[in-house]
């Protein structure tokens, strides 16, 4: 990565392989009860991997061997693969150093004051292909220093080089970004509980077992080890509740279920995990947006392989993780081709499918169907949506392909030629041929993604996606379509659909949404609960208000489990500015900001708190302070528009609202406000434009319509008044504003009539 915005991207999810970092015991004064280092688990539900050695040998020495066993380790002669033989690296103008001093590790780096400090290393992160380190910090805190090791080239080395990253910042290795007990600690432990003190701004964080061992995927083993010295089990009688998860009849679902605590960028939905096979009751996956995807759903950014297997035809048809790989190895259970012969014909591995020669990287299924990227410095990682390469989407919309990943000395037309040389003119259709054009957001998307939410052959990621994509298109068509989606068999499109609505009239969705208030799975209640937030009691109906207080306290429950997050101050400052208190709504804003102080979006609530408490010097201040981080940013020129006209600056507000328009802001209450201002300076003509043009973006808008009605009523223009009146009234036919408009209309037209 390049930029600082990918890397808060990355950042943004907890997941398995996240870099951490932190600061040392020795600048920490005294303890108290929160200052403590990771430790066991008091939680004796958890038997060790010891116990399910007596019964399944096999499959621990398998476990021996694999990533997860290694994945988090006391640092000792034995598993420190680093070179700490007074060696020194030095990057981005620091300079860092490793020693041993007797049995101990040391790392010497710049810490969170800027100056060079001696951090004792506790536990390795990984091992291969490098291997990271984890510090003790006050608070009971976690950290990773930036430099890791190249465990192939044995060398030290620098994940961002070039990157230089002040010691204040977010993405500094003593802050927030890079805390193992919240980046990273649930999927590198067993039975990890990261219990963050919100008030104290602490951890004590504590697992069942340091690393990932058998109960981190087959859930906790005591019932289980009750159960096979009873009598039941040796007569061959079943309890429930006795037996482990993922075992080998777990279809592909129930066994992604297990995976996706892991191998996904995902949010949690609460600390306590249900033992569910819907991964929504758990976790909040990311979805394959153009965010962190390219635009036709490869990966782009780390995405752990959920995001990438669940669009793919493989896993539609039932694929799933165990088939190829050995779950206690992780390691793939053939090599080469020989793996994906296990269900594909033998014709697809000849030289009249791949057209390269055999025994080449050419002919390898995986060179084509699993393209690679690099993460992390040096760590290979494949694409798992197992696509076939469509160089022609490159030449059209510049996604990468898997045939110039290769042959990079030439062009994505080349590549495209070649295939319809070997495959004819005609390439199959698959769900990108849509997703792509749908992710532009233009005029025609809405095409495209509805066509994606009727297409039976896409996964539910997918149709969650085009869902996702719809609720930025605010017209009356997608507010329909997004409402069918309410009610849709997948919790992951339910969820995104629910998600959706806040950007609707609360109108035209209120009596679809109420249902999700007990929906049977626990993210889509959360989501649907924030989204009616704030609707009247006597609205939502005595039969309901039960079902949201639950549904609230579910929602409120999640945003406060990610307290020790930028992201989750953002959800908790959100939630109290939309319920107007607005003491605990600065409170965490200013908490977001402390812990990222380029949080621009918390910057601009914040004005918002600023200005609804007649602070306006305040909100001044807190804009002027964001457009210095992003001087190109359209919403916070056109929130200082929106100030100037309320502080009367008429030179500065129309300065801001022009910058806005420039840079391209597409809202319909832009149109509306910018429109409405000029009308006031009296600039007729230009805001004339304007009402023309917002309604050629947004023509089922209510508010612009009624905006541009009252214009042409006052500017005489009878005819485009009476279109506005007519939409206003086919969109919202109760509403009795409308009427009264209907009234002035008519007046004004007799009033001509009369006059000539």
């Amino acid at each position: 990565m390049s930029s600082r915005k990918q890397l808060i991207i990355l950042l943004l999810f907890i997941s398995l392989g996240i870099y951490l970092a932190a600061i040392s015991l020795h600048s920490c004064k005294q303890k108290n009860s929160s200052d403590t280092p990771p430790a066991l688990s008091g939680n004796n539900s958890f038997v060790g991997p010891e116990t399910c050695r007596t019964c399944h040998e096999k499959e621990y020495n398998e476990w021996l061997a694999s990533d997860h066993y290694r994945a988090m380790m006391v640092a000792n002669d034995t598993t420190v693969a680093g070179d700490f033989n007074e060696a020194s690296y030095k990057a981005d103008g620091i300079t860092s150093r490793f020693f041993k001093r007797g049995e101990k590790f040391f790392i010497n780096t710049e810490g969170e004051d800027g100056r060079n400090h001696d951090y004792e290393v506790k536990y390795t992160f990984g091992y291969y292909p490098l291997q990271q380190y984890l510090v003790e910090f006050p608070g009971g805190r976690m950290q990773v220093p930036r430099v890791s090791y190249d465990v192939i080239k044995k060398k030290w080395f620098h994940q961002y080089n070039g990157q230089v990253i002040d010691h204040s910042d977010w993405l500094h290795w003593t802050r927030q970004s890079q805390n193992w007990n919240s980046m990273c600690a649930s999927c590198h432990s067993t039975g990890l509980q990261r219990n963050y003190d919100e008030e104290r701004n602490s951890y004590h964080t504590t697992f069942s077992h340091l690393t990932v061992s058998c109960e981190s995927c087959h859930g906790m083993g005591k019932h289980h080890m009750e159960y096979i010295n009873t009598t039941s089990y040796h007569k061959g009688k079943k309890v429930a509740g006795s037996y482990l998860l993922l075992n080998k009849e777990a279809n592909n679902k129930q066994q992604l279920s297990g995976c996706v605590q892991c191998h996904a960028r995902r949010m949690e939905v609460a600390a306590d995990m249900i033992h569910s096979s819907e991964v929504l009751d758990n976790f909040i996956p990311t979805l394959p947006t153009t965010e962190n995807y390219f635009a036709d759903g490869q990966f782009k950014e780390e995405d752990y392989e959920f995001g990438s297997f669940t669009q793919s035809k493989m896993y539609h048809r039932g694929v799933k993780c165990s088939n190829c790989h050995n779950p206690h190895t992780g390691r793939t259970i053939a090599a080469g081709n020989k793996l994906c012969l296990q269900c594909h014909q033998p014709k697809y591995d000849a030289a009249t499918h791949h057209f390269h020669t055999v025994n080449t990287a050419g002919a390898e299924c995986i060179s084509c169907h699993m393209p690679t990227r690099i993460y992390m410095g040096n760590d290979v990682r494949r694409d798992h949506s197992f696509r076939v390469p469509r160089p022609d989407q490159s030449v059209k919309y510049a996604v990468p392909n898997a045939c110039n990943k290769c042959h990079e000395n030439k062009s994505s037309q080349w590549a495209a030629d070649a295939i319809v040389k070997w495959y004819g003119p005609t390439r199959r259709v698959h769900y990108s041929d849509d997703l792509i054009p749908g992710s532009l957001l233009d005029d025609n998307a809405f095409i495209h993604l509805n066509r994606l939410l009727h297409d039976t052959s896409v996964t539910e990621i997918i149709r969650a996606t085009a869902v996702n994509y719809m609720g930025n298109i605010i017209t009356e068509e997608r507010i329909s379509a997004i409402r069918k989606c309410l009610h849709d068999s997948s919790a992951m499109v339910r969820n995104e659909a629910a998600a959706a609505l806040l950007s609707f009239p609360t109108q035209s969705w209120l009596s679809d949404a109420l249902p999700l208030l007990k929906d049977p799975v626990r993210a889509v209640r959360a989501t649907a609960a924030n989204a009616l937030f704030g609707i009247p009691q006597e609205t939502l109906g005595n039969e309901h208000l039960s079902a949201y207080e639950k549904a609230g306290a579910e929602w409120k429950q999640m945003m406060h489990h990610h307290a020790d997050f930028p992201t989750g101050n953002l959800m908790l400052a959100d939630y109290y500015y939309r319920a107007q208190d607005y003491v605990l709504a600065e409170k965490y804003f200013l908490r977001c900001l402390q812990m990222d102080s380029l949080a621009n979006y918390a910057r601009i609530n914040l004005s918002g708190v600023y200005n609804a408490t007649g602070q306006n010097n305040k909100a001044l201040a807190v804009l002027k302070q964001a457009l210095k981080i992003d001087p190109d940013n359209a919403t916070i020129h056109y929130r200082l528009a929106l100030l100037q006209v309320e502080l009367n600056n008429k030179t500065e507000a129309m300065k801001y609202f022009e910058l806005a328009y420039r840079l391209q802001y597409d809202n319909d209450r832009f149109y509306y406000n910018y429109a409405l201002y000029l009308q006031q300076l009296g600039s007729t003509a230009k805001a004339a434009h304007l009402f023309n043009e917002g309604l050629r973006r947004y023509p089922n808008s209510e508010q612009l319509n009624y905006g541009a009605a009252y214009f042409y009523l006052q500017t005489s223009q009878q005819e485009k008044a009476a279109a506005c009146i007519n939409k206003l009234k086919s969109l919202n036919p109760d509403n009795p504003q409308y009427s009264e408009l209907f009234q002035l209309l008519n007046l004004q037209i007799n009033h001509t009539v009369d006059d000539q």
